[in-house]
């Protein structure tokens, strides 16, 4: 990709924008853009290569399946409370 984008620049484009670059941040802060750029794209790299090797161990690992679960026996017990209507235990 990134001999696709400079086979689209001539060398006066690219020129160009070094010369631009210089002019707005000056000779003195290129180095450190140029540094901070470098980091962006590892990082950026990192975390893509981090999420494809993600997507692969998902593709290539076994699905899981859980047992069905286990009936539960019926139960018809009611329960009954010790509590009168209005709240108060009986007497």
């Amino acid at each position: 990709m990134n001999t696709l984008l400079f086979s689209m620049l001539g060398s006066t484009e690219i020129l160009v924008i070094a010369v631009v670059v210089l002019i707005l941040f000056g000779a003195k802060k290129v180095p450190e853009l140029m540094k901070g750029v470098g980091t962006g794209i590892k990082e950026f790299k990192k975390a893509s290569r981090d999420v494809q090797d993600e997507l692969e161990r998902a593709v290539h690992e076994p699905p899981v399946t859980n047992p069905p679960p286990s009936p539960k026996p019926a139960t018809d017990t009611v329960s009954h409370s010790a509590s009168t209507p209005s709240g108060t235990p009986p007497a």
